[in-house]
């Protein structure tokens, strides 16, 4: 895996204009790994997903996550650094694993989801609805008593059940940070979304790399393309020398 060139920044950020947050991920993996199909792609379990962004995330900007919140109690903003290390769970389980569990009677087998389960449920009504056909689809099988049970059968407690222990079984999916307001000294928990910090620092990012190349295309007359392939620091000495 390497680092995002400037190109396949402005490449994703436009692409990514038009997709849903799940698709906007297969995007960036797809230039992280261009020799894997998106299908491939696609049935890594959510953490697996997760970890690779992180480590392309590294790549591309560096260890340190500069991340903001508010206080849900008193509305004060909080800025933290997080290292990317300090969110890396460090032993995933693979893509295909499945687990047992039991849940009030019923020996459950499953998989954790992946990008296609969460597409399938990325419409759902409600909450309730969602979960219900997350579970199912993760559901590999199903028995009660040693016998096979149709698992569109199952009681509607037991799939939520199941769905909200997903996570234990995938821990790079759900990355909790426990956080302390600096005024009203509220702690609260947050989720942390590797999917929407990366895509918020590419759009950024990209719209800088807009801006250097219409100032350097506007003072050179270079291309679009030759400005692009110039690193960073060759880009900001020119710069310098048009505004001096």
């Amino acid at each position: 895996m390497r680092s995002l060139s400037a190109q396949q920044i402005l490449q994703v950020w436009e692409i990514g204009q038009r997709q849903h947050p799940l698709d906007r991920a297969m995007t960036l993996l797809s230039l992280a790994f261009p020799d894997r199909s998106l299908e491939e792609l696609s049935r890594l379990s959510i953490g697996q997903r997760d970890a690779c962004l992180l480590t392309l995330r590294e790549l591309t900007f560096g260890p340190q996550l500069e991340s903001l919140a508010v206080c849900p109690h008193c509305g004060e903003p909080l800025e933290f650094t997080l290292n990317v290390g300090d969110i890396r769970v460090n032993e995933l389980p693979p893509s295909e694993a499945e687990f047992d569990l039991m849940l009030e009677g019923f020996h459950l087998r499953f998989g954790t989801p992946n990008s296609q389960d969460l597409a399938a449920i990325a419409h759902a009504p409600n909450l309730e609805t969602a979960q219900t056909q997350l579970a199912q689809r993760c559901l590999r099988q199903a028995t009660q008593d040693g016998q096979p049970v149709d698992i569109a059968t199952l009681p509607a407690p037991v799939l939520t059940q199941l769905a909200n222990q997903l996570a234990t079984y995938d821990p790079q999916a759900e990355i909790w940070l426990t956080l302390c307001c600096p005024v009203c000294d509220r702690t609260w928990q947050q989720l942390f979304d590797i999917v929407s910090f990366f895509w918020a620092e590419l759009s950024t990012q990209a719209q800088r790399l807009l801006g250097e190349v219409h100032t350097l295309a506007r003072a050179y007359g270079w291309r679009e393309a030759d400005i692009l392939s110039m690193s960073s620091w060759r880009r900001r000495i020119y710069l310098e020398k048009v505004g001096s």
